[in-house]
């Protein structure tokens, strides 16, 4: 596989696109190019389709697809306001990319899902979803049922047209509800998911939960056993609670040991004193394990970099050929004060890849075997050569 990456902020949608997508070209050395990812923010917006033909004037892909964003990233940087467009292109050799546009359509009872392939086996979804139009949390949970072990990756957009419509891109086409993606197959997806939390104190067993409620930790009332476990915290760690306090979650269970990265990380909603209960963020079940989290920007920028290794060791000796970034609209210089943090951080440890992505609402990516949407993640697509 090859792929390359171009991303402009040119004013001019024509040109932007242009510019982005030559650059996206130049690392395939002329190869074709089976599938492009186009990221547009700003004035793209306003005229999504021109910012297409342009980029597939310059590409001519068998399958293109992408989405609106509040902001881009691509080449090390990241470029999180005003007018920018981030391109991504790939040679997949022996492989295929199937796009698609699938949509859910109200029916008494429920929703059909239409539009939406069935994945083989052995094979991996790129989604790019509008968030208000689009129950992906639903649809993830019918890919977990029907495809089990297809990995999902992706974002919900975070960029509008003028008009406030969702901006999703399928090949020529640019749709206002729904999600559109890729089926891959033959083509190799390291996924990768840096929560950007980290572990604290000592795991607890659910031993009585209903839905999203933990009811119990251990025989004991859930806040009570919480409490316990946060006094037992050195103080720095009690203080980066206090600011937030977030429950992982073991979805595969069975290792002798969990560390960061088993965890899904969710956000606890609300706690009942009279009952000892806790909401949170994701469906719980008894003998599930959790642990205390909590985030900051030094230990969201360790986890991607830990995480980011450990694909680049499982890509070979070689730089993997390119890789796509789906990274939260929360993080940034908002989170680490500083610009082109996760963009350089990709960069750095995949040793110069081709990366392109966008600042999403929302990101998609496996945990513990099947995937789900977080928020204040970095999720990465490494492809190996």
């Amino acid at each position: 596989m090859r792929a390359g990456a171009g991303i402009s902020a040119d004013a001019d949608p024509r040109a932007g696109a242009i510019a982005a997508a030559r650059d996206a070209a130049r690392a395939l050395n002329g190869a074709d190019v089976d599938l492009a990812v186009v990221f547009a923010a700003g004035a793209h917006l306003a005229a999504a389709e021109v910012t297409l033909e342009n980029v597939a004037a310059e590409l001519r892909p068998g399958a293109l697809i992408g989405c609106g964003a509040g902001g881009v990233l691509g080449a090390g940087r990241e470029l999180e306001a005003g007018t920018a467009v981030s391109v991504w292109a790939a040679s997949l050799r022996e492989g295929s990319a199937r796009p698609f546009h699938a949509v859910v359509t109200e029916m008494a009872g429920g929703g059909m899902l239409e539009g939406m392939p069935q994945p083989s086996a052995g094979g991996a979804l790129i989604m790019l979803t509008d968030p208000y139009s689009f129950p992906m949390d639903a649809v993830l949970d019918g890919l977990a049922r029907d495809a089990p072990g297809v990995p999902v990756l992706g974002g919900l957009s975070s960029g509008r047209t003028p008009d406030a419509a969702a901006a999703l891109f399928a090949d020529d086409e640019v749709h206002d509800a729904g999600a559109v993606g890729v089926c891959l197959e033959g083509v190799e997806m390291l996924p990768c998911v840096s929560q950007g939390a980290a572990p604290l104190g000592r795991e607890m067993t659910i031993t009585a939960a209903e839905g999203n409620v933990i009811h119990e930790l251990a025989g004991r009332p859930a806040v009570q056993a919480i409490e316990e476990a946060i006094a037992e915290l050195p103080t720095a760690e009690r203080v980066l609670v206090a600011a937030g306090l977030l429950i992982g979650i073991v979805i595969d269970g069975g290792k002798p040991e969990y560390e960061q990265g088993d965890f899904l990380v969710r956000g606890a909603l609300g706690a009942d004193t009279d009952t000892g209960a806790i909401a949170v963020g994701a469906g719980v079940g008894t003998g599930q394990i959790i642990r205390l989290h909590a985030r900051d920007a030094e230990s969201a920028g360790e986890d991607l970099r830990r995480a980011l290794g450990l694909r680049a060791l499982a890509s070979g000796s070689a730089p993997p050929a390119g890789a796509l970034v789906f990274s939260c609209n929360g993080r940034g210089q908002a989170m680490f004060g500083a610009r082109d943090h996760d963009a350089g951080l990709v960069d750095e440890v995949l040793g110069g890849a081709p990366a392109a992505g966008f600042f999403a609402a929302g990101e998609v990516g496996p945990v513990g075997g099947r995937s789900f949407v977080h928020g204040f993640t970095a999720t990465v697509a490494v492809f190996p050569r």
